[in-house]
This record gives C-alpha cells, structure tokens and sequence, in this order.
C-alpha cells in the first residue's frame, strides 16, 4: 500500500523536524516547506495527501495559502496550526474548506489523530466521488452489484428489460427468496433502472403492528381516528411515479391484503377516514421469504393478490446453492466499506475466497456482508485475512448447527414422517444438552418413549452400515 504523503509548513525548523519524525514513525512520507510559495509549489508539483499548515508565515498567512489552493480547485485537505487564539480566523479557514484548525501547544498525539482522521475523511470523499462517476456510468450501484454476481445473472437480464420496456415501468414484482438473500437489492436495482432520481419507498410489513400499517401504506385524514390531528400522505402518495417497496407481504393481514388487492387493481387508494379516490402511479415491488404457495393454500394469503403482484416473479436462491457468487460478494463488500468507512483494505485472497465457499452461509447474503463490515470496523486490516475469520467459519460449521441443518431440509425437502420425527427428536436433545427428562416433557412423550425411540435410531444407524454413531447418544 502506498504510503500517503504529508507537507508539514511551518517557518520554525524545529516545529518541523519534530513533527515530521513523529509522523514518519506512523508510516507516513514527509514533506516540508518554511514558506506559503514553496508549500503551493509543493502541492501543485507533488499533490500530497495532507497539508500541514501554519497560520503565520514569512511570506504570506496560511488563510492565503489555503484560499489559493481553494480557488485552483485542489482538494488536499488542509489542517492549520496556529498559537494565537483568533475566532474570526478560524471561522474564515472552516468556510474556505480547511478540515481543521489547531491551536499551539498541541501533544503529538493529538496531531496523529487529527491527521489519520483528515486523510480518512478524504478517502471516504475521494472514493464516494468515484462510487458516484460509476453509479453514472454503469446505471446504479444496485443493477452493478446483480451484474458482478454470477448466480443471480437470470434476474439481471430481467431486471435490465424491465428498465428498457416504456410498458413495464408499472408491472408489479414479486420477489421470493429466504432472508438475507438480498431482495431488497434487487428492490433497488429494479427502481434504479426504471425510475431514476424518483422516490424510493420502502416498508416492512411484519415490522409495523396492523393498526398502524393501514395508514402508513395509505394516508389518514384529520380526525380519520384518535390520534389523527392533521392530514397525513401515506407511502403509495408519497412514491409518487417511483417505486413503493413492500417488505415481508407475506406477514400482512388478511384485511389489508383486501385493501392492497384494490389498489393494486384499481391504481387508486382512498386513506383511511377518507372520501376521495387518488390515483397511484408508483411501481409496487414486494418480496417475501414465505413459500407463497403453502401461504395460500394454507389461507394465509390471498390468490388474487399474489397473483396480481406476480406480473413480474422473481426467485432468489440461497447463498448455499449459488458458492460462485462467495468471492464476488466479498469484492464488492470490501470496496463499498472502503468507502463508507475510508479504509484501504485490499481485494481478499485467493485462499480466503475458498474458505468462504465452504461455509453454508444460514444467513445468506445478509450474513456475508455483516460479518465483513464486523471485520473491517474492529480490525481495519489492510486485507482481509483466514485468521479475521469467526472460527465456525474457517470450520466451515453452521453454529446453529449439527441437526439444526438437519431441521433446515424439514422446509426444504419432502421426507418420510419417520425422518421428520428422528431429525426433530434429536434437535430437541441437542437443545436441551441432552437432557432427556426436559426433552421428553417438550416433546410430550414418557421418558421411556423416548428411549426407545433413541434405540431404534441406533438399530438403523447400524443396519445402514456406514460405520457413523449418532450425534445422541441412547445411553444415560
């Protein structure tokens, strides 16, 4: 990594050495100038990374020296060092652009803070620059991140026809996918290719109790209720011709799914306690981690409704069953903390990338990148090393674990009745440390029940010849 370079001004020699050695000892290259025209030569031949500049100078005052850099359009941060008190000064340095201003005698320990925290705060500026150039080229953050990842270049494709069709621009999405797998990403992506620079509305409807919900989605009038002391735009008004999210659809009441199926229908909402129809122009985008078949048949949620939201359906896998998309996700990761957190972090190895992909990922995408950012926040390494890891990681061990992933294929899978009840039996010993007192009261069987139960998993462990003993032991 190269080392950043800072230009420490100051008339007093001393002042100069003294400080420069102290920040060399950090890693940084030093420079120095005792006047303000060699400390602008410096930054227009050189463009150090931070100035260093005292506020009295032989030639000039350091308020001139900054205001020229300021007015040739320099963006090297700029700290300024004085021993006189002056306010004003102060106040004019901070309007014309100096990241700080610091009295004399300052520690040197406070000057290496204020200098790593100055050059961290032009990185995150610098690198938000760039984000933002490359947002404008490439169509948005969002569409780009579906665009890197190989697993999900299905819904890519359709995310960008969405973006090049004038008639779909109010076709209403669905989109499936276990939590954490990035449905709000793709959320993004599909408003950032149809409705740029429009409103982006988003909700989650398991988050909002039900008696609230009606009137966040839809408006209230005054007096529409008790506490509606004035008039009140809900989040379909509000979207105007964006795009209005609506997280988590699965967990919405009945009665609201009625009210949605309406407006969904009609492209009018009336809010609550209201007269008036208003018309809605935003694209509705929901999402769910429910298996949304099961929920209808189940009663849960409305045929028509599901069907009206599904014009567009779009089906996310697990991380688990997309391993391809591991280093990629990381890549992208590193570099969108780096900015946000104005680090430097190098793209992750070739053999981190590889313990990564042995891991199941329960937590999906959602769990990859916290786990990053976690790291990248505590350690601040210059690359993301095995060693950063969480050991259950580098195992590459579900912490839930063991029969937890067991339990997982109960909702993923079609299983016997007789493997239904062995995996259940053996997560709830696994619960209860083994305690098969507490086990057999949850499970509601006698203690004997459950011994026989533990035996006859053994009989056929053993019959299957694999030469594996169970995870639970029958024994007391």
């Amino acid at each position: 990594m190269a080392r950043k370079k800072v230009l420490i001004c100051d008339d007093q020699e001393t002042i100069r050495k003294s400080l420069g050695e102290a920040l060399a000892d950090d890693g940084y290259e030093i420079d120095e100038a005792g006047d303000g025209t060699t400390a602008l030569d410096r930054v227009r031949d050189e463009a150090p990374d931070l100035l260093l500049l005292d506020l009295k100078l032989p030639d000039t005052t350091g308020v001139e020296v900054l205001r020229t850099i300021r007015d040739e359009g320099r963006d090297v941060p700029v700290i300024l060092m004085t021993a006189y008190g002056d306010t004003p000064t102060a106040v004019e340095a901070m309007k014309l652009g100096a990241y700080d201003f610091v009295q004399k005698p300052y520690t040197l320990g406070d000057m290496k803070t204020k200098v790593a925290s100055a050059l961290k705060a032009r990185l995150r500026q610098r690198s938000a620059d760039l984000a933002r150039a490359h947002e404008h080229e490439t169509g948005g953050m969002y569409l780009e991140m579906l665009r890197r990842t190989p697993g999900l270049s299905e819904v890519s494709e359709i995310v960008e026809k969405l973006g090049r069709s004038r008639a779909g621009n109010e076709a209403e999405v669905l989109i499936l996918g276990e939590s954490g797998t990035g449905k709000e990403i793709v959320a993004r992506a599909i408003h950032e290719v149809s409705h740029p620079g429009a409103p982006f509305m988003e909700i989650n409807c398991a988050a909002v109790p039900e008696s609230l919900l009606e009137s966040e989605l839809f408006g209230h009038e005054k007096g529409a209720f008790t506490d509606a002391k004035s008039a009140k735009e809900g989040l379909f008004e509000l979207a105007g011709q964006g795009t209005i999210f609506l997280d988590e659809i699965g967990e919405l009441g009945v009665t609201l799914q009625s009210r949605l199926l309406r407006v969904v229908e009609n492209r009018k909402l009336r809010r609550v306690g209201g007269k008036e129809d208003r018309p809605v122009r935003a694209r509705i985008v929901a999402a769910t981690n429910r298996q949304i078949e099961s929920a209808i048949q189940d009663g849960m949620f409305r045929n028509d409704l599901a069907q009206r939201l599904s014009v567009i359906r779009l089906n996310l896998p697990a991380l688990r069953d997309r391993p391809e998309d591991v280093p990629t996700l990381v890549r992208v990761f590193v570099e969108s903390f780096n900015r946000e957190l104005g680090l430097e972090c190098e793209p992750p190895s070739d053999e981190l990338c590889e313990l990564l992909v042995r891991y199941p990922w329960p937590g999906n995408v959602r769990e990859l990148r916290n786990m990053i950012r976690r790291i990248m926040i505590l350690e601040e390494p210059e690359r993301v090393l095995p060693h950063h890891l969480p050991p259950h990681v580098v195992r590459g061990e579900n912490p839930r674990a063991g029969d937890d992933q067991d339990v997982e294929r109960i909702g993923r899978e079609l299983l016997p009745l007789s493997e239904v009840q062995r995996i259940h039996i053996l997560h709830v010993l696994k619960a209860t440390k083994n305690n098969k007192s507490k086990a057999a009261r949850i499970l509601q069987i006698s203690r004997q029940t459950l011994r026989e139960k533990l035996k006859s998993f053994e009989d056929a462990e053993a019959a299957s010849d694999d030469g594996e003993d169970l995870s639970m032991s029958a024994a007391d």
